[in-house]
């Protein structure tokens, strides 16, 4: 019994751990996934909308911190308490999302690793019953590293808070998604032998005419500014996004903006920060996919994405 208890321990507490770190290496996709969650169709939870963000770093974190404490063998109440509860609620998300079909991808281990919702919820029934072991059986833990677990605990804490800064800072430490640079656009939009659904979907640039999208993937030297939303972009962005904007003409690129915003909100942002380029539209979804930042920066060569970077570090791109 107790190796099986500790090797549900081991399971139980690295799955926590790398969970919660791809979720922490992303935060503001985690908090798009609440969205979801949140919408009147699934949960009806809109009173929750204004508060995804904050809510995905606090679960992410606390996740993360579940993981480190168990393997420590540390806070033996609020550990096992946290971990049953925190299970039991999941296992009824996935249930509840694979049953009526309400989301398609359960973002457990955000773009790591995409899982449909039964393999969401057979991951969670697994965990349950690991869990369950551990709760009842705690008496064959034996707590490592005892006089200073404690600071370990709270190390982490603060590495995970000081990571979570820099990623909405910036950019994720590491991009998972079907937009990484080196991607080519047009390579992912073609359906591959042997595959359901091309890599990316729902992208193009589009205006209310006419379909621009061949033509700027065909261009040798774009710097695209990307941003999901105007009227939810940063205000203090825009300096840094038309400073930017100015040295990519210098260098003879053209300089075109995407966003699922309409013509009067673009009108709107060159009247108020003097953002004079053309704007192309296309699927909110995929805007948000492309880049972790409202706005953010990429540049394309052919098609290839060459560089990204938020408006944070839009003096950093290399022309």
């Amino acid at each position: 019994m107790r190796l099986l208890v500790n090797f549900a321990r081991i399971f139980v507490g690295v799955l926590f751990i790398f969970s919660g770190f791809v979720k922490l290496n992303d935060p503001l996709g985690f908090s798009y996934k609440l969205n979801d969650y949140f919408q009147p169709d699934v949960l009806n939870l809109e009173f929750l909308q204004p508060f995804t963000l904050a809510l995905a770093i606090f679960i992410v974190i606390y996740e993360l911190m579940l993981g480190v404490t168990l393997l420590l063998g540390y806070a033996k109440n609020f550990t096992r308490w946290s971990l049953l509860l925190m299970i039991i609620f999941f296992t009824f998300l996935t249930f509840y999302s694979a049953y009526f079909n309400k989301v398609t991808d359960c973002g457990c281990f955000g773009d790591a690793i995409p899982l449909t919702p039964w393999q969401s919820f057979s991951k969670d029934v697994i965990l349950l019953l690991l869990i369950a072991l551990i709760f009842f059986k705690w008496e064959y833990i034996t707590p490592i590293f005892k006089q200073t677990a404690k600071w370990i605990v709270f190390a982490v804490f603060i590495a995970c808070l000081g990571f979570a800064y820099y990623v909405l800072m910036h950019l994720p430490a590491i991009d998972f998604r079907a937009y990484k640079v080196g991607v080519n656009i047009e390579e992912g939009m073609i359906q591959r032998k042997g595959e359901d659904l091309p890599s990316i979907n729902d992208f193009g640039f589009y205006t209310m005419d006419d379909d621009f999208t061949d033509e700027i993937l065909n261009d040798k030297k774009v710097l695209v500014v990307v941003a999901y939303n105007l009227t939810k972009s940063e205000n203090q962005a825009w300096q840094n996004i038309n400073e930017a904007v100015q040295e990519a003409k210098k260098h003879n690129y053209r300089v075109v903006g995407l966003s699922a915003s309409g013509p009067q909100e673009t009108a709107k942002l060159e009247e108020n920060y003097g953002v004079d380029i053309d704007f192309y539209f296309t699927d909110e979804t995929a805007i948000k996919t492309i880049i972790r930042a409202n706005p953010g920066l990429m540049i394309l060569h052919k098609g290839t994405i060459m560089q990204k970077k938020h408006w944070n570090d839009a003096s950093d791109l290399d022309f």
